[in-house]
């Protein structure tokens, strides 16, 4: 197997890893602190091409490949993982179901100005009682005429609180389950009816607004309906597979940072006489972490390779997923552990990143689901 990057690829990379270093991570403590959207860094990424990585060139994205995208995924979080989950929702949650399902005027409209970085997207799905359950859906979408009159209460949705358009996950009929599952494209900032809820506080991904979405009567027309009726859960199903490969290597850019601060630490911090890197101990929490995070990037990089090749990807990018959260948690515990007081102090990144780490294990589907996704394709096999 050949593992090289081609010449665009690595091109790519590594401008997107010389911005992240000198222009994400600098703030990324202040962007925590103060829980502010990083709205300049958004920008300069969407005219990089990175708001919309695997998006043509047509539709305002950079044109590239999933396997570029996962690249870029990983360095922007491990510089600043709030900017990371902005970043994969832009791609993947929102751009993923326009790009493969909508029209080409909807994609003129909806996703050029998402994908070019102009505004940020963001996809609702979440209920109070439909989350793992995404066929349980309340939110109502009625077909009145020419307009869809909507109603319903979203919960837990990134980037809610500034995105300027949403794919909305709602149902014709809750008595229809999944098969009354649609999406519609809906801009946020001209739909009467519409207004924006509680606004989250969270343990981590600080400057990631996590937002309530609330329609009242809200009237969405009839054709900002992606694909027809009937097939909206379906939509769901395979951006969420697309959005999972994005939250995992989140989470392999934050287990990165761990590894590279408890390394560099390691090397500084003095006891008995001499570096704690040169202890056993500490030696193979190193071994361990870093071992695991290239095993999550590799598990990244074949979900990515078999998205780019129009395979059924569903087993691996859960897989992916569920295994990189996993590791980047326990990397980053390992780094507060290997800082000693000072991991538990805010003035040290460690903190941080266990506090990011966490969400990966929970949002774009629990671990528990994934789990299930991978023991079903697995049992389906047999």
């Amino acid at each position: 197997m050949n593992f090289a990057l081609t010449e665009e690829q690595q091109m790519v990379k590594d401008q997107v890893t010389r911005f992240a270093e000198t222009e994400i991570k600098p703030i990324a403590a202040e962007l925590d602190r103060t829980h502010r959207h990083p709205e300049e860094i958004c920008r300069k990424l969407g005219q990089m091409g990175i708001m919309g990585v695997a998006i043509p060139t047509e539709y305002g994205g950079a044109g590239m490949d999933t396997v570029t995208y996962v690249h870029c995924m990983i360095a922007i979080s491990k510089a600043c993982a709030s900017t990371g989950v902005i970043v994969s929702v832009n791609n993947s949650l929102y751009g993923f179901p326009l790009n493969t399902y909508g029209t080409h005027e909807q994609k003129l409209k909806y996703l050029v100005p998402v994908a070019s970085g102009q505004v940020e997207g963001c996809y609702a799905l979440t209920e109070a009682n439909a989350g793992s359950d995404a066929a349980s859906l309340a939110c109502r979408a009625v077909l009145k005429g020419d307009k869809y009159i909507v109603n319903g209460v979203k919960r837990f949705i990134t980037n809610g609180n500034v995105a300027r358009y949403c794919v909305l996950a709602a149902t014709e009929d809750p008595a229809k389950g999944y098969k009354g599952v649609l999406n519609l494209v809906v801009d946020l900032k001209n739909t009467p009816g519409f207004s924006i809820g509680k606004i989250e506080e969270k343990l981590g991904i600080l400057a990631s607004g996590t937002a309530e979405l609330v329609f009242e009567d809200a009237e969405v027309p009839a054709e900002n309906l992606l694909g027809k009726p009937g097939q909206g859960f379906r939509q769901m199903l395979s951006g969420l597979d697309a959005g999972r490969i994005g939250i995992g290597s989140q989470a392999c850019g934050i287990g990165k940072a761990a590894l590279e601060d408890a390394l560099n630490y390691a090397k500084e911090r003095v006891q008995f006489g001499k570096p704690i890197s040169t202890f056993q101990a500490i030696q193979f929490k190193l071994a361990d972490m870093a071992t695991e995070l290239d095993a999550a990037e590799l598990l990244l990089l074949r979900a990515a390779w078999m998205e780019d090749n129009h395979m059924d990807y569903e087993k691996e990018s859960a897989m992916a997923k569920m295994y990189a959260s996993d590791v980047a948690m326990k990397a980053a515990i390992e780094c507060v552990q290997i800082f000693g007081g000072y991991g538990y102090c805010k003035e040290y990144p460690a903190e941080r990143h266990m506090r990011d780490a966490k969400i990966c294990q929970i949002y774009e589907g629990t671990n528990e689901i994934q789990r299930v996704v991978i023991a079903r394709k697995l049992l389906s096999l047999r």
